[in-house]
């Protein structure tokens, strides 16, 4: 309070100059110290010095104290200067005024320290034509003599849009509404949520508040909506920020909306004794209404064995309180994944929940049998007999010289074919050797007989 009514009286300087009385008081503390002189001490010639002087040093820290405190003040009110906050719109004209400058006066213009060209002002008024961001920063103006008169903090940015509304039911005496931006202002905003009942024709029907647990969340609540005597209802989102408002209304259908969490805690278990059976467990959403008899689910169940790529599904209509099912075809000895969702048993025409998480397991098998060793009277009363095996082995010598014939056989044949087939090829050109013979034989007698 102190710092603000001394920037509104213009008291920086009162400051300072309290500042520097205050540090001529600490100098003259410590000179009367010095000369052993106490503030509180009874002025006697019986006095010693040292209680005045242990008193003295008392004195000084409670000056130091004032001057660190006035420096302090100085400088909070030097860094907080600025008094006022305007906000603008990007890409539009803004209008500063100097509040303490009096009518017809002449005002000068500082930007962060600089002076701002005098073409922009007139009559004390700032204009900046075409505002960016640069534009951003610590506005003051001074009289002729320099003095502060004002300080204003511009802040600049877009008035507020539409935003992006989405609504989830996971109940049927719970809504949740969430929002984003969908452009960006960088200026200070708020929100206020609201919900109505879609009236008929122009009948106008009192909106009731969507509750905001956290200002800083963009997420609002709606309890025990009309569920049954409207499905449909209107839901008002609106942006607030020093440039105006802006409000999106979305219409959602309840009915349509309504959507389950996933069912929880799924747990698969193998049957004893049954090497195709698997017994599923789970509970049922804690968002959901347990105990409510008025609002069962209805799941559906699939699993698959591990590397198939088609799921087999099963539709199990059940309440809240008993959750549990047995695959009765599970494929022996492979691994399974499972998992299940639910949906309302009443509105079959609302969602289906997310599936759970996947759960992976085998069916029992029969543990392997150990080896029981013979009774040593069994293993005497059978000995192996090496006949049988001279006999098996006798056999197969047999055979083997048997097909050892038949290949030699066949070798012989092939070499004979081939000796044959050489001959006939020789004698074939034996034969016109001989008669190229004859014809060269009587070529030659034809030409020696004289003409």
């Amino acid at each position: 309070m102190v710092a603000q009514w001394l920037a509104q009286q213009k008291g920086c300087c009162f400051v300072s100059q309290l500042g520097q009385l205050a540090f001529l008081c600490g100098v003259c503390m410590f000179f009367l110290c010095f000369c052993g002189f106490s503030l509180d001490a009874p002025v006697s010639p019986y006095n010693p010095k040292m209680p005045g002087l242990v008193s003295c040093l008392g004195n000084l820290i409670v000056t130091g104290f004032i001057i660190l405190f006035c420096e302090l003040v100085t400088s909070e009110i030097w860094t907080n200067e600025v008094s006022d906050v305007q906000f603008g719109g990007l890409g539009s004209r803004v209008t500063l005024t100097c509040g303490g400058s009096h009518t017809g006066s002449p005002v000068e213009w500082r930007f962060n320290g600089s002076s701002v060209p005098p073409w922009q002002t007139h009559e004390g008024l700032l204009t900046l034509l075409n505002t960016t961001h640069s534009m951003e920063g610590n506005y003051s103006c001074h009289d002729e003599q320099g003095t502060l008169l004002q300080s204003i903090k511009l802040r600049l940015g877009h008035p507020p849009h539409f935003v992006s509304v989405s609504c989830r039911v996971p109940n049927h005496m719970k809504i949740s509404c969430s929002w984003e931006q969908t452009k960006r202002t960088n200026l200070p905003t708020s929100y206020r949520a609201s919900y109505s009942q879609k009236g008929q024709g122009r009948k106008q029907i009192p909106s009731e508040p969507c509750e905001q647990k956290d200002t800083g969340v963009n997420e609002c609540t709606i309890t025990d909506p009309p569920f049954w005597s409207s499905s449909k209802i209107l839901v008002n989102i609106t942006e607030i920020n020093p440039l105006g408002s802006n409000s999106t209304i979305i219409q959602i259908d309840l009915r349509e909306l309504l959507k389950p969490d996933p069912p929880e805690d799924v747990q698969v278990s193998q049957v004893e004794g049954e090497p195709t059976q698997l017994l599923v467990q789970w509970n049922c959403p804690p968002s959901w209404l347990v105990g409510m008899s008025a609002f069962s689910l209805t799941y559906l169940l699939r699993y698959r064995p591990i590397g198939s790529n088609y799921w087999s599904k099963v539709d199990i209509e059940s309440d809240t309180e008993s959750t549990s099912l047995i695959i009765t075809d599970a494929l022996i000895g492979h691994l399974h994944q499972i998992q299940i969702r639910a949906q309302d048993a009443l509105i079959n025409h609302s969602q289906w929940s997310e599936w759970s998480h996947m759960v992976e397991a085998k069916p029992w098998t029969e543990p392997p049998k150990e080896p029981t060793e013979e009774p040593d009277y069994i293993l005497q009363s059978y000995p192996v007999r090496t006949t049988d095996k001279s006999t098996d082995s006798s056999s197969n010598h047999n055979g083997n010289v048997g097909l050892l014939v038949l290949l030699g056989l066949f070798a012989a044949i092939m070499v004979a074919v081939l000796l044959t087939i050489i001959t006939l090829l020789w004698v074939r050109q034996r034969k016109q050797d001989n008669v190229k013979k004859q014809e060269l034989t009587s070529m030659l007698k034809m030409k020696s007989i004289p003409i």
